[in-house]
């Protein structure tokens, strides 16, 4: 299981206030070819206080007491979620529901502008159908295409999609298609909550 704990306040170098209350923050995720850990490391730049990061693949035990905020991301591949997530999510709806909390979606369909808005993608509107849980902040991120990370079967799949939603084909050339000021702006809309 990988779990990782920093605090943004002592990276600053700076000193907190006496008065100011340290937020732990539980920050969790899917990822199959990182584009989702990626994102979520980006993120984790600018969340203040404790940050505790844990793979839901790895099945992690969580003591939600410990958390005043929960951020989850998850990846969708070949247009599925991982099985796991809708069951965590389900599973822990209650805990999740106490606390501050956000949801975002890494999908290849968000390369259009259009597709990269909650009310608007299939894949968000998937999980909201699947999930008893409904975060307070949702957002939804284009992915990366490595093709030179796929096997022969999974290019093969993979370009078909592309072929299908107007994307690349080009397997001699990854693409990261993630736009980094969205995830910025979704990053301080999570810190305000």
């Amino acid at each position: 299981m990988s779990i990782e704990t920093t605090s943004n306040d002592a990276m600053t170098g700076e000193a907190a206030p006496s008065e100011t209350i340290s937020i732990n923050t539980l920050v969790l995720y899917s990822s199959v070819d990182g584009q989702t850990l990626k994102i979520i490391n980006h993120i984790k730049q600018s969340i203040l206080g404790d940050v505790t990061v844990l793979n839901i693949d790895d099945n992690p035990h969580i003591d939600f007491s410990l958390y005043q905020k929960v951020l989850m991301g998850a990846s969708i591949r070949y247009g599925n979620f991982r099985p796991n997530i809708i069951k965590f999510v389900n599973k822990h709806k209650q805990q999740l529901d106490a606390v501050s909390n956000a949801f975002f979606v890494v999908c290849l369909t968000a390369r259009k502008p259009e597709k990269a808005i909650p009310e608007n993608n299939a894949y968000m509107k998937k999980f909201d159908q699947l999930s008893e849980w409904q975060p307070q902040l949702k957002g939804v991120f284009a992915g990366a295409l490595l093709y030179s990370r796929y096997n022969w079967w999974q290019t093969l799949l993979i370009q078909l999609i592309m072929k299908m939603t107007g994307g690349s084909t080009d397997k001699t050339q990854d693409l990261e298609l993630t736009d980094w000021q969205k995830v910025d702006i979704f990053s301080k809309e999570f810190s305000a909550l």
